[in-house]
This record gives structure tokens, C-alpha cells and sequence, in this order.
């Protein structure tokens, strides 16, 4: 876990903003647009859709955004680019909290200076954002723990993959697996109705660690592979699982369940070797935050959303709607050039 980190100005970045303003970089490029910033929780793929997102509320709105990714699942990591960003002069922030919980009273600190909204995963209640948007994630760990029960309607074992539990998403996303298998809210395990969950495997947010560590699990696991499944909540969670799966030689045993659309994980659905994903709308992330932030800075407090939360749906992807799911990923990722 990682204590709150007190909003500080360190040398080398008040050096990078005089370096910015001497290019014109913190005074918003001097054309008086609004100027907002989306900042990730990790570097994955995942958030190419949502910077298309961004980039098409750019022009929508008349504002200028910055994209950030932290170049790990780090919470320090995090809080820098965000320290940065308010140098700049940055006027609104949509973030997604790597520890929620331990940064609670930075971005409340945050949230004090320019409009703050949390998108994909969300900071604790009584927080000072100003509203949430993004996935139900409880639901979508419903979605997921659903296919768990028709790939393996007698019972079985079941495996928890996600790349750290400090981040709330990947709280709700596992509370929702469990509610699912066992039918009710608040399950805890191991036992879940027919099902068993084994264990939560956590990788730091590190897909090389995942593999890794499901290798290792394969390895040691006595069980029927036939009665196996691995649940991974986090985009490459799943593709993961399935190459150690293949290294293993268990690949058509060892069932899959996953989260988000990296491309192998489609792959795999196509292949028949990943049962299906619970895809988001991260495009929809990046657009909506943006449309909200623009609307807050401008004072208008009504892009807020009821009860300060905006979810957006999400979708279970299967091997027959993969093609067509693909198709419309591909015209999001590479819009057409304005002629």
C-alpha cells in the first residue's frame, strides 16, 4: 500500500514548466481554449480508445487535452504527472486512482485547486470529486462470474487474475464474480454455490508477472484442468492466462473468462480457447470526461450526472460477435483523416 503523498513542486519540474512557459507550453498555447487533462492508471493498450475519445471531444469542444499514461501501475507515478499538469496551468483533471484509498486526501487536495472527476475506477465515498464515470464494475464482474456458470454449469474451480487490489475497480469487479457464483451480494469464498474459488493471483499490474505466475499455478495444480477456470479482470489478464495455458499444454482444457478487448484476447475468443470478454467503452471514457470537464470549468454544473455517477454500459463479447465487434474497434482506433 502507499501512504498520500503531500502535493510538493520539485525543482526539476518548476525547470520543466519555465522551460514550457518559455515556449509558450503553460499558457495554454495562447489561444485562450480550455485546457483539460485524462490521466490513466497504467500504460496498456487498454487506453488507446479512450485518447481517441479524448481527441474527438477535442474537436468537439473547442478544447486543448492532454493524454497522460504513467509509465507503470504506480501510484507515484501518477501524482507526478499530475503535479506536472497543474503546472502547466491545467484547469480540469479526469483520472483513474491507482489506490483509491491511499490517495484519497491528495486528490481531495487536488480537487480543491480545478474540477476533479474520477473515470474508470473511482476514490472512496465522501471524496471531492466531482463525479464518477465509467463501468458498473460490480455488474461487469456479475457478466463475468455468468459465463464462469455456463462454461462450467456443474461447478468447478475458479482463479482470480488483476493486476493489484488497491485499485477500486478490481475490488468490484472480484466482489462481483463472487456475488454472481454465489449468489448473493457480499460472497466471500472459497466456496461459492458449485464453485471454488482457489485464489486472487495479483501481478502488479505486470503481464509478464501474470504469465508467470499462472505458469507457476499450472505447475503445482493437481486438479481436473477440465473443471479449471481463470477469471482475469484486467485487459491482459486473459491472453496471458491463455499462453501459460499453452505452455502448459492444457489449451481446450482450461477454461478462460476475461475483461476488455486486447486484440490476442479476441484472438482467443475467435480460436474457441477464451470463452468471452466483458468489454467496456473506453472510447465513451475519454469522450464523456472531457464533454464534463469543459462544462465544469465553463461553470456549468449541469454535465453532472444524478448522484454524481455516469456508467457507461458494457457489452459481453462471445465468438460470434467478435468480427463485427472488431470491425467497430478498428473504425474507432483509426477515425478518418479530415480531408
Amino acid at each position: 500500500m502507499h501512504a498520500p503523498r503531500p502535493i510538493s513542486v520539485s525543482f526539476s519540474a518548476i525547470i520543466t514548466c519555465l522551460a514550457l512557459a518559455m515556449s509558450g507550453g503553460c499558457n495554454r498555447g495562447g489561444d485562450d481554449k480550455i485546457h483539460v487533462a485524462f490521466v490513466t492508471n497504467n500504460p496498456h493498450a487498454f487506453w488507446t480508445l479512450a485518447e481517441r475519445g479524448c481527441e474527438k471531444a477535442a474537436k468537439d469542444f473547442n478544447v486543448q487535452v492532454e493524454f497522460r499514461r504513467p509509465a507503470q501501475n504506480s501510484p507515484k507515478d501518477q501524482q507526478d504527472i499530475v503535479d506536472k499538469l497543474l503546472l502547466m496551468g491545467i484547469q480540469g483533471i479526469a483520472v483513474s486512482p491507482n489506490d483509491g484509498k491511499n490517495q484519497a486526501d491528495y486528490y481531495n487536495e487536488i480537487a480543491a485547486k480545478v474540477p476533479l472527476i474520477t473515470q474508470d475506477s473511482d476514490l472512496p465515498p465522501g471524496s471531492k470529486r466531482r463525479c464518477y464515470l465509467g463501468t458498473d464494475n460490480v455488474g461487469a464482474g456479475k457478466a463475468a462470474g455468468q459465463m464462469v456458470k455456463e462454461i462450467l454449469p456443474d461447478g468447478g474451480q475458479v482463479v482470480i487474475l488483476v493486476g493489484s487490489l488497491d485499485v477500486q475497480n478490481a475490488v468490484e469487479r472480484r466482489q462481483g464474480v463472487l456475488d454472481e457464483l454465489g449468489g448473493k451480494a457480499g460472497a466471500t469464498g472459497p466456496q461459492l454455490g458449485k464453485h471454488e474459488l482457489l485464489t486472487t493471483i495479483t501481478d502488479g499490474g505486470k503481464a509478464d508477472e501474470c504469465k508467470r505466475k499462472v505458469e507457476d499455478f499450472l505447475v503445482k495444480y493437481t486438479g481436473d484442468p477440465q473443471k479449471l477456470c481463470f477469471v482475469g479482470l484486467w485487459a491482459y489478464n486473459p491472453h496471458m492466462a491463455l499462453e501459460a495455458i499453452k505452455t502448459a499444454k492444457l489449451e481446450g482444457k482450461v477454461k478462460v473468462v476475461g475483461f476488455d478487448e486486447d486484440e490476442p484476447t479476441l484472438a482467443g475468443i475467435r480460436a474457441g480457447l477464451i470463452h468471452g470478454t466483458v468489454v467496456q467503452s473506453p472510447f465513451e471514457f475519454g469522450y464523456e470526461a472531457i464533454r464534463i470537464l469543459t462544462g465544469l470549468v465553463k461553470k456549468d454544473e449541469s454535465v453532472l450526472p444524478p448522484g454524481g455517477v455516469l456508467y457507461i454500459p458494457f457489452k459481453v463479447i462471445k465468438k460470434d460477435e467478435v468480427d463485427a465487434f472488431e470491425k467497430r474497434l478498428n473504425e474507432l482506433r483509426n477515425p478518418p483523416k479530415a480531408a
